[in-house]
């Protein structure tokens, strides 16, 4: 091509960036990728093929770590790691700032071998994926520098094994070590078996910046290795992949004490409203679905576009797509690399195969021989089409309309999913009204894709738990300070063989929906004080009356919707109206437990302090906007869970209080279980609850056998988190049915610990980021 036919086509000529350098850096090191433990290498075994998916050749072999060769890498981890965490924050953050410098130094090399490891383009890797990887390291080696001065009641969770996909392979490895390692825990960390190579790198640039030797360990394989990683001796599991194995990891960790974060799929909406900038969107939909070849978890792979201007939405669209550039990943002219595997290959085009018939298939970009799939659009489906609800994985765009701003935000939720979401509109109060509607853990408005170190990431729904990233990342890698004790439950009171009988026969019934109603087992057992006196009965809840309070949680959606100011109003009243009943309730805990009137009296005067203190936070529990390095904001929003189900403690009262105090607050729905040695003072609570102004449903609450509500409360479907306080040996029937819809878990392990106020907090919270574009320019 000469340049008078450059000029008239204005065609790209081939720009293709040198892998010699790259190939001679895996040559050196015996072509060969394997494990990285205690500072050194090893073992290094010729197990598996690492395949360059743009050519299908091989790259180099891996290394199949067993069993064993986990075992040695997390003990190395744990050897270092009271060490590690007990230098000053300053001396951890040096070496985050090093390894931060180091992935400048070397980042030619690292944007290389991660094109040719991945197939993703040149252009990607170098001008993001790399760039952001430097930008956690020196943003948690502040973390570093602040946690003692800023988390001081916090500390390091201990070892922490990471499992990462091959989407992103470098990026993932920095999103997961560098918040781990600020804290002070030290890490085991499996690179996907596809994608280790840069992950060799990185072990050289942590033995370049003078990293104590098992603070990051690194092994190498498939499946296999990762399942013997989450089975392994270590304090937390941190996974990003697909909600199935996601889903094994929950079931597999249950009842294990270790914590768990999830990153999981998504099948996230971009929202085309009709005053949106058509061009823009456009623009923005390309890089939202065809960047990293659709190989993105918040890839924005359902187009809700509006009804008006979808003919012409989706003709410029298709015009766009004809002018991409599929080819070598290391042309830096290619907009869309190679497909990681065959075997990804494969499945994006059997999903296509089967759904695409749905809908109208457009495909007019061509694509070279080999592991390459070409940009696709697919008009025409109805929102419950198998591909407007299963995650493909590829560069597929599904797309449906809309007539109304509520009918988009319906669409926008019809999906077990709940990732990411884009909003276009050049009506900015129309964007920002809908983006709190939208189920998502991050929502980008006029934009897509927007990533950084300061603003939290992470999902809902089947899209996982926990973010990452932010002030709200580190809450993974950390803990409050000191040791739990274990639970002591109440003493048995059994029924006595005279029992003392006064007055009437009272049995208290359950409180669904703001009303009293009668068990529908209708079964209760009697309640006796420590001399033998018969209290009354408590009803005996069983799942129908779970189902019942669920539905009426549901039903009670304008809590979440009040404002902070009215809810606050209203625990406050909740607390004085207790007060007024002290005597009452201290005489109801004293004839329950047989304490001392004035311990009794404590209970209740500690009670009535949770409610205003949680009445203060309503509207003090601040959301953020982050510093992120572009021209406008992102919103870190504090929003309620949904529907809380909650195992109260043993004591009477305050086990009760303090479960739904911090769940209404922050706006959720609460179903309590109320303490099963000790349920009548929560029983004497109704009343409380009816004088307060709560609104029917807010509060619900059983009484019963916490073993026996444990496992239809965490396998229901409508429910979005359940917390375990309870005496009772509940966490892993919790933990495990909990994985059928991915709830939040927060469950006690047969322990205790004095919460903080900011802790319950935050498990009554999920935080949405919301990112706002500004400017002109």
């Amino acid at each position: 091509m000469n340049v008078k036919e450059i000029f008239e086509t204005m065609d790209y000529g081939p720009a293709p960036e040198s892998a010699s350098e790259a190939l001679a850096w895996i040559e050196a090191r015996g072509g060969i990728a394997g494990n990285f433990v205690d500072g050194k290498w090893g073992p290094v075994r010729d197990d598996m093929d690492v395949l360059n998916p743009a050519t299908g050749k091989r790259l180099a072999g891996l290394t199949k770590s067993t069993a064993d060769d986990v075992a040695t890498a997390v003990a190395a981890a744990r050897k270092a790691q009271p060490k590690w965490a007990k230098l000053p924050g300053h001396q951890r953050a040096k070496y985050l700032y090093a390894i931060a410098r180091l992935v400048q130094k070397h980042s030619r090399l690292l944007s290389v071998i991660e094109t040719l490891d991945n197939g993703k383009p040149i252009r990607e890797t170098r001008d993001l994926d790399i760039p952001l990887v430097a930008r956690h390291f020196y943003y948690h080696a502040g973390m570093a520098q602040l946690m003692d001065s800023e988390l001081p009641d916090r500390e390091a969770l201990g070892v922490c094994g990471q499992i990462i996909p091959w989407n992103f392979p470098l990026l993932m490895l920095a999103w997961k070590i560098a918040p781990a390692i600020a804290m002070g825990n030290t890490v085991v960390l499996k690179p996907a078996e596809y994608t280790s190579l840069s992950a060799m790198v990185f072990a050289e640039i942590c033995v370049e910046a003078g990293l104590p030797k098992g603070v990051v360990n690194i092994i190498t394989g498939d499946g296999e290795t990762g399942a013997a990683l989450v089975d392994s001796d270590v304090d937390k599991i941190a996974f990003t992949g697909s909600t199935a194995v996601g889903r094994r990891i929950r079931e597999a960790t249950a009842g294990s004490g270790k914590s768990l974060t999830l990153e999981l799929g998504g099948k996230s909406p971009y929202i085309v409203f009709e005053d949106a900038d058509i061009d823009s969107a456009v623009e923005g939909l390309v890089d939202a679905i065809f960047f990293n070849q659709g190989q993105v978890c918040c890839a924005g792979s359902r187009l809700l576009v509006q009804e008006g201007i979808a003919d012409d939405f989706h003709a410029r669209l298709i015009e766009r797509m004809a002018k991409l550039r599929t080819g070598d990943p290391l042309d830096k002219c290619i907009d869309v690399g190679a497909i990681v595997d065959p075997v990804q290959l494969s499945r994006i085009e059997d999903l296509v195969a089967k759904g695409g018939p749905e809908g109208v298939v457009h495909q007019p970009c061509a694509v070279p021989e080999g592991c390459y799939y070409p940009p696709t659009l697919i008009t025409g489906l109805h929102p419950a089409a198998m591909l407007m609800q299963e995650e493909i994985f590829g560069p597929v765009l599904v797309s449906t309309t809309f007539r109304t701003p509520a009918e988009a935000v319906e669409v926008a939720n019809n999906t077990r999913y709940g990732l990411a979401a884009t909003v276009w509109s050049e009506n900015l109060n129309l964007a920002l009204d809908v983006a709190p509607k939208l189920v998502a853990g991050v929502v980008w408005v006029n934009g897509t894709n927007m990533f950084d170190a300061a603003a939290g990431f992470g999902g809902v729904r089947e899209s996982g738990f926990g973010r990452e990233g932010g002030w709200e990342g580190l809450m993974a890698y950390s803990k409050p300070k000191g040791k739990a004790t274990p639970v002591k439950p109440a003493p048995a009171v059994k029924a006595p063989d005279a029992a003392i009988v006064e007055g009437l026969d009272r049995t208290s019934k359950l409180y669904v929906g703001g009303k009293q109603a009668r068990p529908d087992s209708g079964y209760s057992r009697a309640v006796y004080g420590p001399k033998g006196k018969l209290l009354g009965h408590a009803s005996l809840a069983n799942r129908k009356d779970l189902r019942n309070a669920v539905e009426a949680a549901h039903g009670a959606k304008g809590w979440t919707k009040a404002t902070a100011h009215l809810r606050a109003q209203i625990l406050y009243y909740i607390g004085e109206n207790l007060s007024a009943r002290t005597d009452e309730f201290a005489g109801r805990i004293h004839d329950l437990t047989g304490v001392s009137a004035a311990k009794a009296t404590s209970e209740v005067d500690d009670a009535v302090s949770t409610l205003f203190t949680y009445a203060a936070w309503c509207d003090k529990y601040d959301s953020a906007a982050k510093p992120v390095p572009m021209r406008g904001v992102a919103l870190a929003m504090n929003e309620a869970v949904g529907v809380i189900g909650a195992f109260c403690d043993d004591r009477p009262l305050g086990g009760l209080v303090d479960a739904i105090a911090p769940a209404i607050a922050m706006g959720n729905r609460v179903i309590a279980v109320a303490s099963e040695a000790y349920p009548l003072a929560a029983t004497d609570f109704y009343q409380v609850l009816d004088t307060s102004d709560v609104p029917g449903g807010v509060v619900n609450i059983l009484t019963g056998s916490h073993t026996e509500l444990a496992k239809p409360m965490a396998g229901h479907l409508d429910i979005d988190a359940v917390w375990s306080f309870s005496s009772a040996d509940i966490s892993t029937v919790i933990e495990r049915e909990s994985a059928g819809n991915l709830k939040r878990t927060w469950v006690n392990n047969g322990t205790q610990r004095a919460w903080s106020a900011r802790d319950r907090l935050a498990q009554a919270t999920e935080v949405k980021t919301v990112w706002v574009p500004y400017g002109e320019g």
